[in-house]
């Protein structure tokens, strides 16, 4: 018996391991789950599939995560961030659907890099942007959400740069993403995407994967600098995102 319900046993098993690996870094971050998840499951599923899988599992850990302090969210800037957060996840779920796969995979791998690069080169800042940037992040993010699962990082540079604490920063970031998280599941149940009974059934197999990743995030969190993962994850992205490139031009 070489699959399960339709599904390769050798292409579960890397799906649990990756679903097991992103709810690690989420559960240290506060986002980023699909900026592994994502890259790496395209090598071995459809990026519609694996958008689809993993939106399952970011929301279920987006509610374990983003509603661990809700009384310490800013909730002027959530509310800023979720009109465009609606509108660019409309957009992108339309692109989504419509964009071929090979342009899909090279839009993902350049997001990716783009983003790894990023977050390797920049530097501390206290400098504060202006609340209208809360427009540009939550339009991008809701576009980023749907396109590659990846909402987070454009929500995580405005409001890093809002002059929050630490703990307002963790708590109003989870809601934002667990409202882009939200928007997205619904969207790919109207479009579709999200009635493959195979997406359901492999979800059901990455899940509890899924919420030991982030129990061990707990322990790991007390034992690790997250400056020191943030760059392993980093280098892990410019990998990843090169690859998706070099395969989606080859």
């Amino acid at each position: 018996m070489t699959e399960f319900f339709g599904i390769p046993w050798t292409v579960l098993a890397v799906l649990v391991a990756v679903g097991f690996v992103g709810s690690i870094v989420f559960g240290l971050t506060g986002f980023g789950a699909a900026l592994i998840t994502i890259p790496v499951a395209t090598h071995f599923v459809p990026l519609p599939f694996a958008l689809a899988l993993f939106s399952l599992m970011d929301l279920g850990n987006a509610f374990r995560i983003g509603l661990e302090n809700p009384r310490t969210a800013v909730r002027a800037e959530w509310i800023r961030l979720v009109p465009m957060i609606i509108v660019g996840t409309a957009l992108g779920v339309t692109v989504l659907v419509n964009l071929p796969r090979r342009w899909g995979m090279l839009a993902l791998g350049v997001f990716v890099l783009a983003y790894a690069l990023y977050t390797l080169v920049r530097s501390e800042s206290r400098s504060r942007v202006g609340r209208g940037w809360a427009w540009v992040a939550g339009l991008v993010g809701g576009l980023t959400s749907s396109l590659f699962g990846a909402g987070g990082p454009p929500y995580a540079i405005y409001l890093s740069q809002r002059g929050l604490t630490k703990t307002q920063f963790r708590a109003t970031l989870g809601f934002a993403i667990l409202t882009s998280i939200s928007l997205r599941v619904v969207a790919f149940l109207v479009t579709g995407i999200l009635l493959d009974v195979e997406v359901w059934i492999a979800a059901l197999v990455v899940l509890p994967a899924a919420w030991l990743g982030l129990s061990l995030a707990r322990r790991v969190f007390l034992r690790i600098s997250r400056d020191l993962l943030l760059r392993a994850v980093s280098v892990v992205l410019v990998l990843s995102g090169a690859t998706l490139i070099l395969r989606a031009l080859g």
